[in-house]
């Protein structure tokens, strides 16, 4: 079994900048691919950003390009998500998550990913 542990989430001001983390434990994530994703009060689930397996590639929402950098280390099984210039419409539960199958290069599908953190709270006041 995998957990996924979310941490970093809270309140900023419209304008600045967080670092949201997913630490894994149980299971090496090393050879997966790694996603973020987010859900705002009544919307769905939403695809942020994704990293392969081996670092390689990236893949973001075309909304969030330029603003969020999702990261990874892998030896420590951990993933991150940076976020800069946050606007208000970014206030959402930021969830990670390991896709199903190993050596993946990062799917925007939810339905790809087979194991999820708890989330974390981001709050964006304007």
């Amino acid at each position: 079994q995998v957990q996924l542990v979310e941490s970093g989430g809270g309140l900023v001001q419209a304008g600045g900048s967080l670092s949201v983390s997913c630490a894994a434990s149980g299971r090496t994530v090393a050879n997966y691919a790694m996603g973020w994703f987010r859900q705002a009060p009544g919307k769905d689930r939403e695809f942020v950003a994704a990293m392969s397996w081996n670092e390689r590639n990236t893949n973001y929402a075309d909304s969030l390009k330029g603003r969020f950098t999702i990261s990874r280390d892998r030896p420590m099984n951990t993933v991150y998500l940076q976020m800069n210039s946050l606007k208000p419409e970014d206030t959402a539960i930021y969830y990670c998550a390991r896709e199903l199958s190993p050596y993946g290069v990062g799917s925007r599908r939810a339905d790809d990913y087979a194991y999820w953190g708890q989330g974390t709270q981001v709050t964006v006041s304007s």
